[in-house]
């Protein structure tokens, strides 16, 4: 199976259809399409105004400004001066973005740095007037709280310890059944760990000993950890660098423990400069690795994870997830996208649909888990019909496996883009994505060709239901792929659709057989 652990929740009340009505129907949802959010934090100042389906948001703006404002701020009790001027100028900025954009109040809220720096009630005064925005100071519960609800956005099922770090503290928050539970802070941000007087052994016992005090307020029974922040990303991105890993998409990048602990030894022996430079991080972000690396590891050795994974989704996004009504929070992330990417995309809205009722009989009954894969591409056959003919293909595989999805495992996203480039080749050598392919088994290749020839088969065959034109039965026993016509159908069977239809059955490694209406 590609994935257990991100299945979607098929029980809806309205029962329309496994995965209900289409949210972007919806006049709740429809409220929540352009929604603007600003974090202020203690390392960067950034504002995002997401778009689109409410359940999964495209981004439509995305600003970051590494101000640094709480730089320092251990040592002085205050925000970093030049920080300060750089938040403020970015703030000035977004507050007039936001008025050109006419989406409205941004909702902003600001974290460490403001809350324990001595002049953060006058820094709050000066924004809100000279601005407008009003800076909800939150404290670390409730930033672990949201970055915990940022993660839910994207992993509906998420169940584990949700991590994040900022410049001058670090949340813990548990998550499991769609719910946030005990979470702790402490100040392990890397701007609080430049501060710790001595050397590399008093850091580490600091760290150990503020990590075994999180462990006490959270538990250590937890088999995943969910990364959320700058820092880890940037330690996620070296550790594919080392791995030489072909998918470089950091959400939803799985790391086992061991081998992320012998990235965090390659990264203490490395030349941080030519690491930056292989990897394109900030200077300012890679300043910060040593120090988070330090942090991670100690999380690593208390929780002892089965598994870690990097999050793109925080605190913004569960800024978001908090003005969701309940019902949304529980649709599927990935199929709510793909369904709005059809709407304004495809040529013909909603055949998506009845195209993978029809080719469903091939695959006969699967887990939920596959079921919203198949849907997924199917909604998302023909979003790519404007690209040049030749390159369909690449463009349907590359738009699945970079795009800003949520609820999508990295091999999911290969699973789901090798269908469409078989949507629209019938070959998949020499494609330079093969290395990619790797993420698969080969059980999941010959799978997800046959998804991608059925969807090029059934979309030549007709361009209203394919139900009314015909059905498919694959009889495995008899190794023979049926096609039951009805009269429209005989009318429409021409040349092509029947060589695609051959193609099908051969990637099925079955015979084809057309049944024609009498008569």
């Amino acid at each position: 199976m590609i994935g257990k652990t991100e299945a979607p929740r098929q029980a809806l009340a309205d029962d329309w259809d496994a995965f209900g009505k289409p949210l972007f129907d919806d006049p709740s949802a429809r409220a929540l399409s352009r929604v603007g959010v600003v974090d202020v934090g203690s390392n960067s100042v950034r504002m995002v105004v997401f778009d689109g389906a409410a359940r999964s948001p495209a981004y439509f703006y995305n600003e970051k400004v590494m101000a640094g404002l709480g730089q320092g701020l251990a040592e002085t009790g205050r925000l970093n001066p030049q920080g300060r001027e750089r938040a403020f100028a970015a703030l000035k900025r977004f507050a007039l973005l936001a008025k050109g954009m006419d989406i409205g109040p941004l909702t902003c809220v600001a974290t460490a740095a403001v809350r324990d720096a001595e002049d953060g009630p006058e820094f709050q005064r000066l924004v809100e007037k000279e601005t407008g925005l009003h800076l909800h100071v939150i404290d670390g519960a409730e930033e672990a709280r949201l970055s915990a609800q940022g993660v839910l956005l994207g992993w509906p099922e998420a169940q584990g310890l949700i991590c994040d770090i900022g410049g001058n503290s670090m949340e813990l928050a548990e998550v499991g059944d769609g719910r946030v539970g005990r979470r702790a802070t402490s100040q392990l941000g890397p701007f609080r760990l430049q501060q710790v007087k001595g050397g590399r052994k008093e850091l580490v016992a600091h760290i150990r000993a503020a990590v075994a005090d999180l462990a006490q307020a959270v538990g250590t029974e937890h088999d995943r950890i969910y990364l959320v922040g700058g820092s880890w990303r940037a330690i996620a991105r070296l550790d594919m660098e080392r791995r030489n890993y072909p998918l470089l998409v950091l959400h939803e990048y799985r790391m086992e423990p061991e081998s992320l602990l012998k990235t965090l030894d390659w990264i203490e022996k490395s030349d941080l400069a030519a690491l930056r430079a292989r990897t394109g991080t900030s200077q300012a972000r890679m300043d910060l690795v040593p120090l988070a690396a330090l942090v991670l590891r100690e999380l690593i050795e208390t929780f002892r994870p089965k598994e870690i994974d990097t999050s793109s989704y925080g605190i913004r996004e569960g800024l978001l997830y908090e003005q969701m009504p309940e019902r949304l929070r529980k649709r599927d992330p990935l199929v709510e996208a793909c369904r709005y990417s059809e709407k304004v995309m495809a040529r013909m809205p909603g055949f998506g649909k009845k195209l993978h009722s029809f080719i469903a009989p091939l695959f006969g009954p699967v887990p939920p888990e596959i079921f919203r894969l198949h849907r997924a591409a199917c909604l998302l056959h023909d979003t790519t019909w404007r690209t040049h003919p030749d390159y369909r293909a690449e463009a349907c595989f590359d738009n699945v496996t970079r795009a800003n999805l949520a609820a999508l495992s990295h091999p999911e996203r290969v699973f789901v883009g090798l269908a469409l480039l078989h949507r629209y080749k019938n070959s998949r050598a020499g494609s330079r994505f093969e290395p990619l392919f790797a993420l698969l088994t080969p059980e999941q290749i010959q799978e997800a060709e046959v998804l991608g020839k059925a969807m090029r088969f059934a979309a030549m065959f007709t361009i209203e239901d394919p139900a009314d034109v015909g059905a498919l039965d694959y009889k495995a026993k008899k190794n023979a792929l049926e096609l039951k016509l009805t009269k429209r159908g005989a009318g429409l069977f021409g040349e092509v659709v029947e060589a695609r239809f051959g193609a099908l059955a051969a990637a099925l490694k079955a015979t084809p057989v057309v049944l024609r209406p009498e008569g």
